[in-house]
């Protein structure tokens, strides 16, 4: 799928690989632990006037990669369909209040992500 999360001790990163990294003109996202305010999966349509801020997307298709700025939020979207997407909202993360993007197994990965930050708060 082009998307892999790995986890430190501190934080995850958010890797995306091969033709999802071209698209979305980027490689990483770290994201720490402490700047994770919610996750959970869902669905998600991304608002019609968002502004790419670099970033590729062909709405038609609900395919969305790369940085995009809606009402004075900035969002990393990464996925080629609406449905059943991993959606993290951010307090005080360096640059973004959403990142949202599709992977295997999205419940999995959740509830794995949810146990890392439950230890980290420990």
């Amino acid at each position: 799928m082009g998307r892999k999360i790995y986890f430190g001790e501190e934080g995850l990163t958010l890797t995306l690989t091969g033709v999802t990294s071209f698209f979305a003109l980027k490689r990483k996202i770290h994201i720490p632990y402490n700047r994770i305010k919610s996750i959970v999966v869902d669905d998600f349509r991304a608002p019609r006037w968002m502004l790419r801020m670099p970033g590729t997307s062909i709405s038609f298709l609900n395919i969305y990669e790369g940085s995009f700025k809606y009402a004075n939020e900035w969002y990393f979207l990464s996925f080629e369909q609406n449905r059943s997407l991993l959606i993290m909202e951010l307090e005080g993360h360096e640059r973004y209040q959403y990142v949202v993007f599709q992977m295997e197994h999205p419940t999995e990965a959740a509830a794995e992500i949810k146990g890392r930050i439950h230890a980290f708060s420990q």
